[in-house]
């Protein structure tokens, strides 16, 4: 089998259409649909079914195409960290990281790449969870991962620093006008704004996790989906909401009060290969921004 036909495989199943996938691939459908039978030929069976709303996966194609999604992405990946080792000016970097580090650590980050190197696209690929973001990592959607550190990770990973975690609420708040850190057992009897996709610490919710080891539980005043819902929902009153440094300050009327003692989180950038030319600078320059942010 040719990595050209599993590239079309692919297109296939992504535009859920023979006819789409033809045009985004330049070729007529003829041999679209010819390379797609020589494919199925060699694996022994149908890789592809008509529904009534499109194309789908058979059971065989669903167990063929992470591997074939894996190997065109690889492909990619090579062909640009070759052009980066060889110095070929533009090109394109594929960055994968989650929401939260997406709205707030980045963007600084994404503004002077664009001015240092205007020739080099960045195509960001946003996640949910640490569990999704290295999922995209190890099938190869992305050149670099930025995120907490990733666990027993194959390939090379980057400290960044450390990202300040600190309580969010209103400017008209008692807590707004702090100059010192709050400790957290003066916060039991405060509503909090939750994230549904907090982290997890030893089975337990981070929140709930930190709460439990002073000895009380958190009061839950709302349940958001994404970290800067939640941030916008604290600076409108609703209730305190724990958030990286970075979002706080990209939200106007949110205040950040510093906790005691100090809630902080390491961040690193991870890669399948090498981080070497345009992806080593991308990561160097991550690491002047979190240094100069601490």
């Amino acid at each position: 089998m040719s990595l050209r036909q599993m590239e079309y495989l692919v297109a296939v199943v992504e535009e859920r259409s023979f006819t789409r996938a033809a045009e985004s691939l330049n070729v007529t459908q003829s041999a679209l649909s010819h390379q797609i039978k020589a494919l199925e030929r060699e694996v022994g069976g149908r890789l592809l079914e008509r529904l009534p709303r499109g194309v789908g996966l058979t059971p065989m194609g669903r167990a063929f195409l992470p591997h074939a999604e894996l190997a065109v992405r690889s492909a990619g990946q090579a062909r640009r960290a070759a052009r980066a080792a060889a110095g070929s000016e533009g090109g394109e970097l594929h960055i994968a990281t989650l929401h939260a580090l997406a709205v707030g650590m980045l963007p600084p980050v994404l503004a002077r790449w664009r001015m240092t190197f205007p020739d080099v696209l960045l195509h960001l690929h946003e996640y949910t969870t640490t569990e999704e973001l290295r999922d995209g990592m190890e099938r190869g959607v992305a050149d670099i991962g930025v995120g907490p550190r990733p666990e027993a990770w194959p390939g090379p990973v980057v400290s960044l620093g450390d990202e300040e975690i600190v309580i969010v609420t209103s400017a008209g708040d008692p807590l707004a006008g702090r100059t010192d850190p709050v400790r957290l057992t003066d916060l039991a009897d405060r509503a909090w704004v939750r994230c549904q996709l907090e982290p997890r610490v030893h089975g337990q919710r981070w929140l709930d996790w930190a709460c439990a080891q002073h000895g009380f539980r958190p009061l839950t005043a709302l349940e958001t989906e994404h970290s800067s819902t939640a941030v916008r929902m604290a600076a409108a009153g609703v209730g305190i909401v724990a958030a990286p440094l970075p979002i706080a300050d990209t939200v106007g009327g949110a205040v950040a009060v510093r906790v005691s003692p100090a809630w902080r989180r390491e961040q690193t950038a991870f890669s399948r290969i090498e981080l070497m030319g345009v992806a080593g600078e991308f990561v160097r320059m991550c690491g002047d921004v979190y240094t100069a942010a601490a």
